[in-house]
């Protein structure tokens, strides 16, 4: 499996002020990583600069030494993203957005259908597989987003805010399962402003004021 690195890097949009200064942290194997904020305080801004969405303005993103120059790239180094707006296809049934997943990845057809059928098991939506996304509910939507993330066998998984629209339950099920992917080796980030699942975590870097210092390194 593969490791992430953030070295001394800043991040920013355009010609604004860097979002984020200095910023250097390490995403292992085996690890969830937690990152914790206010609202606005650049969780998903340091997560879409570790998926190869936002390139930094100095320092580096790398995998396992290589330095990210886009999201293909990250894609092709095994870098999984599931954003906070889920960002999945209206027009597609929840499977559907599982499986045309999976085969951009290389997967065949029969292979897209069994982790797709497995990832919406695990997440209690075998029932919704064949619904349009727009017929089913925010916490629906947000768990068809995980399995589409989990379906897609990641040596790195980004969750941005993954558990903000569930219930206790699926909160559970969720963070059981994303300890399951660092459990099989993946490096597990977690941008989150919940601090119970922050508790569950490995180690957790804070993000206030533009800088990350680490709250449990």
């Amino acid at each position: 499996m593969v490791t992430l690195t953030v070295e001394a890097a800043d991040f920013a949009y355009g010609g604004a002020a860097p979002v984020l200064s200095g910023v250097t942290v390490t995403a292992r194997p085996g690890e969830i990583l937690a990152v914790t904020g206010t609202s606005g305080a650049g969780k998903t801004t340091l997560l879409s600069a570790m998926a190869g969405l936002l390139p930094a303005r100095t320092g580096e993103v790398a995998v396992d030494g290589t330095p990210l120059s886009g999201r293909d790239q990250a894609v092709s180094l095994g870098v999984v993203l599931i954003p906070q707006d889920n960002g999945l296809a209206a027009i597609l049934t929840a499977a559907e957005n599982v499986s045309v997943a999976v085969i951009a990845i290389g997967g065949s057809p029969a292979d897209a259908r069994r982790r797709t059928a497995d990832s919406l098991e695990v997440l209690g939506l075998s029932g919704q597989a064949n619904q349009l996304i727009d017929e089913l509910s925010g916490g629906q939507q947000q768990r068809a987003a995980i399995a589409r993330g989990l379906a897609l066998h990641g040596d790195v998984l980004l969750a941005d805010e993954v558990t903000s629209e569930l219930d206790a339950a699926n909160r559970q099920r969720v963070l059981e399962l994303l300890r399951a992917e660092a459990a099989r080796g993946a490096a597990v980030v977690l941008a989150t402003h919940d601090p119970e699942a922050a508790a569950v975590c490995d180690r957790e870097l804070h993000l206030a004021d533009g800088e990350a210092v680490w709250a449990r390194p």
